[in-house]
């Protein structure tokens, strides 16, 4: 049998590892397997819903397309696992958009600091025209991203010692963000100190006092336990955050038509269930943190609002940006400047 990229690629050992994303399953196995990865546990609502959509795949190609879960990390942090999915080592990832943009700046442009007040906004900017222009631009790195993004939830301020109040309970706070140009921006700007870690490790540098606080939605919160490392939150809403679904634009493109067609359409439909599942969390696990021990507050946003447009925030990244993706997102959210 001869390699190479063709179909008659086989898989190699057990762990189905390739040179390449797409590959041809022995005889007695799929006829496709591709390698879907992403850095949350199994019971987030985002690999429930990918479970489901995965069983649909299965079973709508006829056991020809399977494809394997790799989760919470397990094969790298989000910064490795971006690579491993352009070299096509991962054929399909789920990542923010505020860590895709070290490879696509403007991915990270619905991110900006207490831009979007609720998901109605939200969700018409990227399943519209900001999100289209958002993946064009990915589809010109090789990546192939999917036309539905899932959600990450609106996130919100959580510390160990004192609940964050106004803009400066942040001032020298040590923050932990990943490991993006925008969240390290956005705390800069509000005086914090912010220090980027893959969410692997996050746990371990809440519980060794290497950062002070995290920011993070209430679902993330929950089910990787991180109330466990940290007691206030405070409910700001500052950001919004959601995930591309991104395959490697070579594995993707290998599929046969009817395949491709299965794989995008079950994981858009159950892109859409998540985000009810996470809104509907984000309803409902205040009551259960606070019985895990969170205390919660609710400051006013204004005051962090205007200690951003006084720091020059918006107009840095206005510039940044462009005028055109601004534009496109101000039709959304009204001026930010």
């Amino acid at each position: 049998m001869q390699a190479g990229v063709s179909r008659r690629k086989f898989l190699v050992g057990t762990a189905g590892v390739s040179t390449f994303g797409i590959v041809r399953a022995r005889a007695e196995a799929a006829e496709f397997t591709i390698k879907f990865a992403n850095n949350l546990p199994l019971d987030h609502p985002l690999n429930v819903r990918a479970a489901e959509a995965i069983a649909k795949i299965k079973e709508e190609s006829g056991g020809r397309l399977l494809v394997q879960v790799f989760p919470n990390s397990q094969l790298g942090g989000d910064t490795d696992m971006l690579s491993q999915v352009r070299s096509g080592a991962i054929d399909l990832f789920t990542i923010s958009g505020l860590i895709l943009s070290s490879l696509v700046p403007v991915t990270s442009i619905y991110g900006l600091g207490f831009a979007f007040s609720n998901y109605d906004t939200a969700w018409k900017a990227v399943d519209g025209e900001l999100g289209d222009h958002m993946r064009a631009a990915v589809s010109k790195t090789g990546l192939h991203p999917l036309s539905t993004n899932w959600d990450n939830g609106f996130r919100h301020f959580f510390s160990g010692e004192k609940p964050i109040a106004t803009p400066e309970d942040l001032v020298g706070f040590k923050m932990r963000v990943p490991m993006s140009p925008m969240w390290v921006s956005v705390f800069k700007s509000l005086g914090a100190s912010p220090i980027g870690i893959n969410w692997a490790e996050t746990y371990t540098a809440l519980q060794t006092k290497v950062v002070d606080g995290l920011e993070n939605s209430l679902a993330n919160i929950k089910s990787s336990k991180m109330y466990e490392v940290t007691k206030y939150c405070s409910l700001v809403n500052y950001m919004w955050d959601n995930f591309f679904v991104v395959a490697n634009g070579r594995t993707f493109r290998q599929l046969p038509p009817d395949l491709q067609e299965i794989l995008e359409r079950n994981f858009n439909e159950a892109g859409r269930a998540e985000r009810k599942d996470v809104a509907d969390l984000n309803v409902s696990l205040q009551g259960v943190l606070e019985k895990d021990g969170m205390v919660f507050s609710q400051p006013a946003l204004e005051p962090f609002r205007a200690a951003l447009q006084k720091s020059g925030f918006y107009k840095d990244w206005k510039a940044k940006f462009g005028p055109e993706a601004w534009q496109i997102l101000e039709k959304y959210t009204g001026p930010l400047i």
